[in-house]
């Protein structure tokens, strides 16, 4: 029998994202990205931080998403 380890990768990204006005905008975008397992919004933070997780998460695809809903996005290393 093989025990895999399921290996959850975190990414986070700078946007311009403001409010939870912002973030129901996003919802349905980021929602029907593959491979997120999980995501959410700092509208606090100074970088308003997108923290997104999954197995087999793309950063493309996370920023082609908020993109198209209308968001800048920028990875932070």
């Amino acid at each position: 029998m093989y025990n895999f380890k399921k290996t959850m990768k975190t990414l986070n990204f700078k946007t311009n994202m403001k409010c939870g006005g912002c973030v129901a905008t996003v919802t349905p975008f980021l929602n029907n990205v593959e491979g997120i397992e999980k995501w959410d919004v700092d509208t606090t933070a100074p970088d308003k931080v997108l923290t997104v997780s999954g197995e087999n998460v793309d950063a493309a695809k996370v920023t082609d998403a908020v993109t198209k809903a209308g968001f800048q996005i920028t990875p932070i290393q």
